[in-house]
């Protein structure tokens, strides 16, 4: 295929020399004859070329009648991006597109120098790209001359609002002048994003590049379900069973970054990490180490994952549930982009698999159920692998030839074999030890009685007595387990214990998750038993009181009372005689009642009598206090 004519011929040059000989459908849409000089509110996947396509869209407004860019000065266009790494990796594809219009870019980025972005504003720029916040403060200290303005572009601009940025965003664009066009490009078409359009942009046309029903269509999607303290081990074993070139691996906060990324890292991966609290210095130094090969995965947040483009990122691990389908497909942009296949790999909790389940079908995507490598399995492909090494089918070399001949004469062809074998396994990661589940099962399936035959009842050391109820007990029971709730059948409370059933194919794996996780909660355990058996008490009844042995005693209302000596006989003697019998007690010692004070009296030698102390009226006493 050929690049349409419609294009640009400095554009068109620009494309031909990046190896586009095609376009992708949100390109094709934007420069359509009935786009020309009108605002657009463009929807499309992440990753689908929307950077070259509002590049391509814009540049007519540009260039007006001129072929050239006019010297650079106050700017013609603004580019506004939710994220750091985004606009800057914009401003990277603007300056190749527009290099053939000789065309000059400036941005506007948080964390950077201010000072260096003033003195590039001061020089003139054509293109200026940057985020909400420091845009808006340039153009509040007057850096940023907003008057030859002739387009504005939001990109993720749904991204932006749920970031918080709407005041800075309307701040912005009522300073922009009122006849330059706007070009609106978000993933999703919320309401505030229509509200927003209809603010602030006239007459829009409204443009889909993707229907609903291909949604990330060049990205595989799969779904494994892993028992809850088994989701590291199963990131683990699916970075080695993919081996992809370039690799993210989202997590939900920056404490499960840190400890994902210390976890890969000391199993010999070459990691970087991306979270808010990198210094814009450290981020950028995380992505050029993944673009020029120094690592390989990259584990990141949500917000910090944001809008960034990597080179060769074939797949894309979800560590972490996403909270919703929006930043499930945010998330899954990152790879598949501009026609490149990619696979996407959701790690759920045995537990929580409906609620990734569900997610996927409000983002309306089909996902392939598949069980986790096992150790076994990626054995295997390094076995493989090492057996069709392409450098076994090199020629040898002259060079090479003379410590050949001396190898095969000191050792035999079999030991040098071995020795080869057992390098190229030692310089891969070992796999981790994972329960592997051939058999994927729909949660949602409803289970009979025969579902249940043939399988195990286990013990909870927690009854009525503690307050034992299904709706805490059921949860618990299958976080320990590793399984889901259809694999529990029924649920039996007793005053200090609870019974349950657990269906014959879920009994293995929920004995190995019960035996290495416990149940989580202290002093509480789980045990398989024979049996429903007999309890004393049926369920969810109180136990019936019991009398001491012996016919009940007849009541006679007109039969006389026991005299003392009957009782006496019958119940032995009373207490009183208890006390009585008690020796006597040793009599206390006698205590000086002047306890060391010395006593007031009065004088015999005819002195005068010293003043006998008083004491002090209380009310007196309490007011000195």
């Amino acid at each position: 295929m050929s690049l349409p004519e419609t294009i640009l011929a400095p554009i068109a040059s620009a494309l031909a020399e990046k190896g586009y000989d095609s376009l992708t459908p949100v390109q094709s849409a934007v420069i359509e004859d009935n786009t020309i000089g009108r605002d657009l509110l463009v929807s499309a996947q992440t990753g689908s070329g929307k950077t070259v396509a509002f590049g391509m869209a814009i540049a007519p407004t540009l260039l007006g009648d001129d072929e050239t860019l006019p010297a650079p000065g106050a700017p013609l266009a603004l580019v506004i991006a939710p994220t750091r790494e985004l606009a800057m990796q914009v401003q990277r594809e603007l300056t190749w597109l527009y290099a053939k219009m000789g065309a000059q870019t400036a941005q506007g980025v948080g964390g950077m120098d201010q000072r260096t972005e003033r003195r590039a504003l001061e020089r003139g720029a054509h293109i200026v790209v940057g985020t909400p916040g420091r845009l808006r403060d340039h153009i509040t200290r007057g850096a940023l001359d907003m008057s030859a303005l002739r387009a504005v572009v939001l990109d993720e601009a749904d991204e932006m609002l749920d970031l918080g940025f709407r005041e800075d965003l309307e701040f912005i664009l009522a300073a922009a002048p009122e006849d330059r066009r706007t070009l609106l490009f978000s993933a999703t078409v919320p309401k505030p994003i229509a509200e927003l359009a209809k603010t602030f942009q006239r007459d829009a046309l409204r443009i889909s590049a993707t229907s609903s029903g291909e949604q990330h269509a060049d990205i595989e999607y799969k779904l494994m379900a892993v028992p809850a303290a088994e989701r590291e081990n199963a990131v683990i074993n699916t970075l080695l069973w993919y081996d992809s070139t370039n690799t993210i691996v989202f997590a939900s906060t920056r404490e499960a970054v840190k400890h994902l990324s210390a976890r890969l890292h000391n199993r010999g991966f070459d990691v970087v990490t991306l979270s808010g609290e990198l210094t814009q210095a450290e981020r950028t130094s995380a992505l050029q180490s993944m673009r020029d090969g120094r690592a390989r995965i990259c584990v990141a947040t949500d917000v910090a994952a944001r809008g960034i483009d990597l080179p060769n990122l074939d797949l894309v691990i979800h560590a972490d549930l996403p909270m919703n389908a929006e930043t499930l497909l945010h998330r899954s942009g990152r790879t598949g982009r501009a026609g490149r296949k990619g696979t996407c790999v959701i790690i759920a909790p045995t537990h929580r698999k409906r609620v990734a389940q569900s997610i996927l079908r409000t983002a309306k995507i089909e996902a392939e159920n598949i069980a986790p490598p096992t150790a076994e399995s990626i054995d295997a492909r390094y076995r493989e692998t090492i057996l069709n090494n392409p450098a076994l089918s090199d020629e040898m070399t002259e060079d090479e030839r003379e410590s050949v001949s001396s190898l095969l004469a000191k050792w035999s062809p079999e030991a040098i074999a071995a020795a080869y074998f057992r390098q190229q396994l030692a310089a891969r990661p070992v796999p981790e030890e994972i329960t592997a589940s051939l058999v994927v099962d729909d949660p949602r399936a409803p289970r009979t009685r025969e579902t249940f035959a043939g399988g195990t009842w286990f013990k909870v050391s927690v009854g009525r007595k503690q307050r034992a109820e299904p709706r805490w007990l059921l949860p618990m029971i299958c976080k320990a387990g590793g399984v889901s709730k259809s694999a529990i059948g029924s649920i039996r409370i007793f005053d200090t214990e609870t019974i349950f059933e657990v269906a014959a194919d879920k009994v293995d794996g929920f004995l190995r998750s019960v035996g290495k996780n416990g149940t989580g909660e202290k002093g509480i355990y789980i045990n398989a038993v024979d049996g429903p058996g007999e309890r004393s008490e049926r369920p969810n009844e109180r136990p019936a009181k019991t009398r001491p042995p012996g016919p009940p005693k007849a009541y006679d209302p007109m039969a006389p009372r026991d005299t003392k000596a009957d009782r006496k006989e019958r119940y032995g003697k009373p207490k009183s005689e208890d006390f009585a019998e008690r020796p006597a007690k040793a009599p206390r010692p006698a205590v000086a009642k002047d306890k060391g004070k010395p006593k007031w009296s009065k004088p015999t030698d005819g002195a005068p009598a010293p003043k006998k102390p008083k004491v002090k009226d209380h009310k007196k006493k309490r007011a000195e206090d």
